[in-house]
């Protein structure tokens, strides 16, 4: 089996990679609210115990702790680049008292292992923050064992819904994508990534493209919702490079921050994010 190359090639050297999100409390918190059910629940028909998988960009490692715990005793692997979200899944994973997982760090685009090492590679939220979510997809399928499985799952900023009505949540998303845009990444990737994966080279005839939402409807929910996106609306990455961008200023940021939390309070509060979802036979 072949070894990855460990010079970087000249696109390497020439890509930057900005994480709009960043791993402020405010994400984090909205990271770690994640599991398999709820964010793999396309993937989980496909599984079967004693596989091995790959979570590309773990993040904190709540899904990959999930899939760890239905796969066992195969082998589990979290990658991610951010060490300080690595220190908090293996921490998590070693409360769960799991032998069959552990967390490495990484990068997408030069995965750390052969050719055909896994039976399903996994990224969650990943591919809409990389300027080549194509040459990723290539990374992950080199990786995945013909027969296996490649998972993607991206949210999409446009088709993200909400009632009441809210001029700010308005000028939240048209913020949002100007700061992704100015990252030379796709908030809107959910819609694409059918597209990607075949222009990755994969099978039209393996392809299973779906779409899944997640929900914010409950008091409970609107409030948890609306508060973390009003602290990553002033304190988070997202925040920080707005302005650094020269989009927004701290008062534009504190307006946005108050929307969410007006709507957050609105008793008919609904927010809706759509989801694109593909897995991909090797």
């Amino acid at each position: 089996m072949a070894t990855p190359d460990a010079t970087p090639s000249a696109r390497d050297a020439e890509r930057e990679e900005r994480y709009t999100h960043g791993h402020h409390e405010s994400v984090l918190r909205s990271h770690r609210w994640r599991t398999a059910e709820n964010s793999a629940g396309y993937l989980l028909p496909h599984l079967r115990r004693g596989q091995s998988l790959l979570d590309v960009g773990c993040g904190p490692g709540t899904v990959t702790i999930d899939l760890a715990r239905r796969l066992a005793p195969g082998d589990v692997v979290g990658l991610d680049n951010a060490p300080v979200v690595l220190d908090d899944a293996r921490a998590a994973a070693a409360g769960a008292g799991l032998t069959n997982l552990r967390f490495l760090e990484g990068d997408a685009y030069r995965l750390p292992f052969e050719d055909d090492s896994f039976d399903v590679v996994h990224a969650h939220q990943v591919l809409q923050h990389l300027t080549d979510p194509v040459a990723a997809l290539r990374e992950m399928k080199r990786v995945a064992r013909p027969g296996g499985i490649v998972a993607v799952r991206d949210a999409d900023y446009a088709a993200m819904t909400w009632y009441p009505p809210s001029p700010a949540l308005d000028e939240w998303l048209a913020l949002y994508h100007e700061v992704t845009h100015a990252n030379d990444a796709q908030a809107d990737a959910g819609r694409r990534l059918l597209s990607w994966a075949l222009d990755a080279g994969f099978d039209p005839a393996g392809i299973i493209p779906t779409a899944g939402v997640w929900s914010y409807s409950s008091q409970e929910d609107r409030t948890w919702w609306g508060t973390l996106w009003a602290d990553r609306s002033v304190a988070s990455d997202f925040a920080r490079q707005a302005v650094e961008h020269h989009l927004a200023d701290d008062v534009a940021l504190e307006h946005l921050a108050d929307g969410w939390r007006e709507w957050s309070e609105q008793p008919d509060g609904w927010f809706a994010i759509v989801h694109g979802e593909v897995v991909a036979r090797v």
